[in-house]
């Protein structure tokens, strides 16, 4: 039922500890990092539906060698692409020689993407067109090998401008405007300015230029670099990166925005966007991984040193509680419990909705990303059931056999009213055509509900634009004669834009903001849109630090419940019988649901950064000039 959001990217970084044949003697082939690789890349798919990319980095490669591999791809299969890719470099029917050692310096020195140092990335893209060309990783080539840089991330950065500007001032020319080019040159930046200072100082003493190297190579400071570079980043982020001597790093924002999870043995350091990649790849407990301190990065230098450094000082915990709603995979397990809670929730709502008329009430849920919230909610629906059966009980303790059994049999009913026909393709262009052809992607479970008589209360993670409940969902639903529909949201209302991984930028894609509108010129206080349109016109002209956001102002002239009310009036097709009502998830159950997890700027407009304020401020503003476009 859910509308499709895009996604954020995802990251998979690992370095083996050990030479090469260690590997190959304990696990009998040169390609265990890059057999690793390629698991945490799937188990991750759900981060990247547009692109991936991964990069291999050797360490002490032979000099007239290539050490850095590289491939791209956007094919429909982009993960199966680049490692189908990888292993054709591989010899087939080859010998294997005698011992461990020989076999994997034949294979460093021959066959590319065998290395010690990988780093993939799944590209949900946000900026740019749909090529290669757009994936990560990105690489800075130089001659010299301290000088390499491979960047890979989850991010986006709320003033790429500002950062633009910086380069021009440092004396770059760039070339693009995209955050990522603008991030990997302003860290390219200091790490020529790092490696320069080392050089200059060894030079003095009169070493010479290789000799040199080795001491860059040992005294590079990669948290100096990043806290140059990231002094001014506003954003969310997750940003992988190895040098091309063998340091490598993931930088996690001061709010912690995006996620970052790793596990390091004496045989390998591993860091990915989710946790439960990680166990399910390296088979290890959910209390062997850990978080990446916001602010901080994961160091790991090429003498298999491992440190988390602080580069930016932490800000205030926001970290976005839609990686738990939607977003990250229910496998993880906090993660799983945290959605079972906000099913559970919502149960004192739909209990006043339906007034406690359970008989006459069938549960189900769509699409199959709800199903954990489904057993949340039908929890606490059972558990106001046994209360309701131990009270009529204590009310009357004579009753008779008969009246006992049938209140124990008292049970709730639950139907998998809709079933997804993965077989169906909406192929055909022309909208009304378009919307039948959707209409018929779900099979729905005839029978399950008794016609003109029962009411329908269908759970989904989050209701984003409205756009496939009101143009398929509830036409589908309506096929079933129920006498009320109820649309339950695990998530709250989404109001305004994000700007830190996920393309929702467009005030006017979402339902509730377009419910918002409707509220407005109903109640003749259109003047209040030109008031804060100048508000955050003028917004725009101060200093991205000192901006915040004035589109609150406009949510505050309703109440939820009338915004909900509205969104059900909007959403409801013409053409159904049913009644319909949305109810939404609260703010204050949401922080009861995800303690951890207290980034709520897509529901509250409370945003961890002011880069984040301007971005609503410049999407109202986009809005009310009829501009369809990003708001950074």
């Amino acid at each position: 039922m859910s509308d499709a959001i895009k996604h954020e990217c995802g990251i998979a970084l690992i370095r083996l500890l050990k030479p090469l044949d260690y590997y190959v003697e304990k696990y009998r082939t040169p390609a265990y990092g890059l057999n690793k690789l390629y698991l945490l890349m799937e188990k991750q798919h759900n981060r990247g539906q547009d692109g991936a990319g991964a990069a291999v980095i050797k360490l002490d490669p032979i000099p007239g060698t290539p050490f850095i591999n590289r491939y791209r791809s956007v094919k429909q299969q982009p993960i199966v692409d680049i490692f189908d890719n990888v292993f054709s470099h591989f010899p087939k029917n080859r010998k294997p020689l005698d011992n461990p050692k020989a076999e994997s310096d034949w294979y460093k020195a021959n066959v590319p993407f065998v290395g010690e140092l990988l780093l993939g990335h799944l590209r949900y893209g946000t900026y740019g067109k749909n090529n290669d060309s757009y994936c990560h990783p990105f690489l800075r080539e130089n001659n010299w090998m301290t000088r390499n840089l491979v960047v890979a991330g989850n991010f986006n950065m709320t003033n790429v401008d500002e950062l633009f500007d910086n380069l021009i001032t440092l004396g770059q020319h760039p070339i693009e405007r995209s955050d990522t080019i603008t991030v990997m040159e302003k860290i390219g930046h200091f790490l020529d300015a790092e490696v320069q200072v080392i050089f200059d100082k060894y030079k003095d003493q009169g070493y010479s230029n290789k000799e040199i190297t080795d001491f860059i190579v040992k005294e590079l400071s990669v948290r100096r670099i990043l806290s140059r570079a990231a002094r001014n980043f506003d954003g969310g982020f997750t940003m992988a990166g190895m040098f091309g001597h063998g340091d490598a790093f993931v930088l996690r924002d001061p709010n912690g925005i995006r996620p970052a999870y790793y596990y390091a043995d004496d045989e390998i350091v591993v860091v990915a966007s989710e946790r439960p990649c990680i166990q399910t790849a390296f088979n290890v407990r959910f209390d062997q991984i850990k978080e990446i301190t916001p602010g901080h990065a994961l160091v790991i230098k090429k003498d298999g040193r491992v440190k988390e450094d602080k580069i930016i000082e932490p800000g205030e915990r926001k970290s976005c509680s839609f990686e738990r709603i939607y977003f990250s995979r229910g496998t993880d397990a906090e993660i799983y419990e945290e959605r079972k809670k906000l099913g559970e929730l919502l149960v004192p709502q739909i209990f006043e909705s339906i007034k406690g008329d359970v008989d006459n009430t069938v549960f189900s849920f769509i699409p199959n990303t709800a199903e954990v919230a489904f057993y949340g909610l039908i929890k606490g629906v059972e558990d106001n059931l046994t209360k309701q059966k131990v009270d009529a009980i204590k009310a009357n303790p004579h009753l008779s056999s008969e009246e006992l059994q049938k209140l124990i049999r008292w049970k709730l009913r639950i139907e998998k009213i809709a079933v997804k026909d993965v077989k169906m393709r909406t192929f055909i262009t022309d909208d009304s055509s378009r919307d039948e052809m959707v209409s018929h992607v779900y099979d729905i479970t005839y029978g399950s509900v008794r016609a003109n008589q029962d009411t329908l209360v269908v759970i989904d993670d989050s209701i984003v634009r409205g756009t496939t409940l009101q143009k398929s969902i509830l036409r589908i639903l309506d096929r079933l004669s129920p006498k009320r529909i109820i649309i339950v949201s695990s998530a709250p209302q989404i109001r305004f834009p994000d700007c830190y991984g996920i393309d929702m930028s467009r005030m006017n894609d979402f339902i509730a903001f377009r419910a918002l509108i409707a509220l407005i010129k109903e109640n003749g206080k259109e003047s209040e849109l030109q008031r804060v349109y100048e508000l955050c016109k003028a917004e725009l002209a101060k200093p991205v630090a000192e901006n915040i956001n004035h589109v609150k102002q406009l949510y505050k002239l309703f109440s939820v419940d009338e915004i909900s009310a509205k969104i059900s009036e909007i959403v409801r097709p013409p053409q159904i019988f049913a009644d319909v009502q949305v109810i939404y998830q609260t703010i204050e159950n949401l922080h009861i649901a995800c303690p951890k997890n207290l980034g709520d700027w897509y529901f509250t407009g409370d945003y961890p950064t002011p880069g984040g304020n301007r971005v609503a401020n410049k999407a109202f503003i986009n809005y009310m000039e009829g501009k369809n476009e990003r708001a950074y």
